[in-house]
């Protein structure tokens, strides 16, 4: 063959498309396996933290749904007191949780507007830690929330 017949034969340009087609074909796969990847594991990460802030909201309200949890006078000891150490108190989601007695703070909760006579108000800190409960990991996503309560107490008046 003459040097002029060498470029105008093209028998193997259908296969170099090909394989061109190809390599595209496997990096746009490869590409959206990693980006599905990702995305699965970035949503898991949130709903572990959702799961976490569940659990911790639900230790504060198993504890204030008992009014006998915030009886300091039999139940704490240096003003904390675990709630789940009591058998009456269900916890399912496993949160711990913890009851601070605050003896610093006194009188009525600002910004209500109340002025009770013959009422005591007892203050406490409800920390409630959760942790997700679906993960198997050893860094398990987890939410620490604090609530306020006030206790209204009613005071002994002579002649009742």
């Amino acid at each position: 063959m003459a040097p002029q017949n060498i470029l105008k034969d093209e028998s193997g340009t259908a296969l170099v498309i090909a394989l061109l087609i190809m390599v595209l074909l496997t990096l746009i796969g490869v590409s959206s396996t990693v980006t599905a990847t990702f995305e699965t594991r970035l949503s898991g990460g949130k709903r572990g933290s959702t799961d976490a802030f569940y659990s911790s909201d639900s230790g504060i309200q198993v504890t204030l749904a008992n009014v006998s949890n915030f009886d300091f006078l039999t139940k704490y000891v240096d003003n904390r007191y675990d709630p789940f150490t009591d058998q009456h108190n269900p916890n399912p989601t496993k949160a711990k949780v913890v009851i601070e007695r605050q003896t610093s703070q006194g009188g009525a909760p600002r910004g209500f507007g109340i002025s009770a006579t013959n009422v005591e108000f007892e203050h406490f800190i409800v920390e409630s830690t959760g942790q997700d409960q679906s993960d198997s990991s050893l860094l398990k996503p987890s939410c620490t929330l604090q609530e306020k309560v006030v206790r209204f107490v009613p005071t002994l008046q002579g002649g009742y």
